[in-house]
Parts: C-alpha cells; structure tokens; sequence
C-alpha cells in the first residue's frame, strides 16, 4: 500500500534495513523530556507457536519490557508453583509480566479460576471476555483481588464483545477498574476509526492491542504495521495527545510460524512514528 507517512517514516528513521537489523534496534524512543510517550508491550498470542523460553526471548530482541501472557505460555490450570516459576523467567529476563488474556470466562468458575490466577502471577490486569451474565460475580471479584479487568473486542461476527461500545456500554456504570482493552484491529475491522473510538472510551481504556488491518472490513487480515489501512501516526498521536498511560500491546496475528520479522517492522514502525514531532 502506498501510504505517504509510511515512506516519510523509513526515510527519516533511516530504516532500509534488514528485519533482522530491525531485532537489535533501540530500547524505546523518548520524548525530549527524556519520558517515554507510551509504553509499548506484547501480547504473548503473536508467538503462540513458540513456547515460553522462546517467547521471552523474542520479546527481548524487539526491545520491549512489558508482556501479557496468553495460556499457551501460562496455562490457566497452572499449578501455584508452575505460576512461580514462569513468573521467575519472566522476571529474570528483566520483563514485566503486567498482564494476561485473553482469557475467557463462560461460567462462574472459570472468573474464580482467571482471578486467582492473576493474582498468583502478581498480574496488573486481567484481559478478559467475561459473559454478560457473569458480570456481577466478574465486578465483586475485581473489588476484592483490585485487579483490573479489560474486555476485549473482537470485532465483526462477535456476539459477545464486538466494538468498543459493546464493551462500555456494560462496564460504564461498574466499579471503575472494569474497562476495556481495545484491538484496534477488530475495530478498523467494524469501520470504525481507532482514534475516534479511543477518545469516546479513554476513562475505562485500560489496555491496548495494536495491529494493522488489509481492509476496513470484515475481510481485513493483520498486516504489519504501517502497511494496512489503520492511520497509525494519527492514532499514535491521539493517544500521546490524551495522554494514555496503559500498555500498547503488539498482536501480530499473521505468520504464526514464523512472527519476528513482522513484529520486528512493526515495532519499529511504531518506534519511528513515536519519535517523529
């Protein structure tokens, strides 16, 4: 796609490079006060063909601090010592285990599992696609653990959690650590503007996945960043702008076999984006 910023981004970055030069790139851009503008993370389902070892491992090498782990690297039978001894690699890694999801919860002791486990693993938050009849049990729980709980929405077919709205809509008059986490993605996906969106609901954003879409539609597959249909400088911007202080995740849903060169674009993508006034 023949996106202007994309090109003005590579020139002034300088990257026409290698997705292998891109893995040994800087830590994180920062603003001239010398603070982040936003923290980027990831959402541990882009290596979800890998396992944990390699998943830190290739979180390490894009330069990234903070990760949400999905089942397949924290399973959510794990038993409390299983829950230690991942936390320990995560934190010996000199990662930041700050969340975990998505996780499902279909029935009242899948919430009490989920909660628990998250308090196990000393996770911040929960991202979470909790049935609406649960949410009763789901708000008692994160008042009593103070664990925050981010709905996720995924998009069109989704009958549960589809849009951004879908999600407030239910979480809006609740205990206020019940939000959202945002894919933006899903929500391109709706046709609906990421940006937009994000300033409607930015009380109760709590968490972000970031992802670039083929097409505004139903039909939109995940690209790498920079290379879809999302204005992503834009919407970068919108959350430095408002000042966003959660985790944008990265979930790279394509290539599932083979995730780091496009993780790798993507991310520095981001980080150009980030650095450029």
């Amino acid at each position: 796609m023949n996106n202007p910023s994309r090109r003005t981004f590579f020139k002034t970055a300088g990257l026409a490079l290698s997705s292998a030069a891109l893995l040994d790139a800087v830590d994180g851009i920062k603003t001239q006060a010398g603070d982040p503008p936003l923290t980027l993370g990831m959402a541990s389902y882009t290596f979800r063909k890998f396992n944990l070892d390699e998943t830190i491992a290739m979180t390490k090498r894009l330069g990234l601090k903070r990760i949400a782990l999905k089942s397949f690297h924290l399973p959510l039978d794990a038993t409390p010592d299983q829950i230690r001894e991942t936390v320990q690699k995560v934190n010996d890694a000199g990662l930041v285990l700050y969340g975990g999801g998505v996780i499902y919860m279909k029935n009242e002791d899948q919430v009490h599992q989920a909660f628990d486990y998250a308090k196990a693993a000393g996770m911040n938050v929960i991202i979470g696609v909790p049935n609406h009849d649960l949410l009763d049990l789901v708000e008692n729980k994160t008042k009593e653990y103070d664990i925050l709980l981010a709905i996720h929405n995924h998009g069109p077919g989704d009958k549960v959690y589809p849009s951004p709205r879908s999600v407030y809509e239910k979480v809006r008059d609740r205990d206020p650590r019940m939000g959202l986490c945002m894919d933006i993605g899903h929500t391109q996906r709706l046709g609906l503007d990421p940006g937009k969106e994000f300033v409607k609901y930015k009380d109760r954003v709590f968490d972000l996945h970031l992802k670039d879409v083929t097409s505004p539609t139903p039909e939109g597959k995940t690209i790498e960043i920079g290379r879809g249909v999302i204005d992503i400088p834009k919407f970068i911007k919108t959350l430095i702008k408002h000042h966003y202080k959660g985790t944008a995740a990265l979930e790279f849903e394509k290539d599932a076999k083979d995730p780091l060169p496009g993780a790798a674009e993507s991310i520095g993508y981001l980080r150009g984006v980030m650095a450029t006034p």
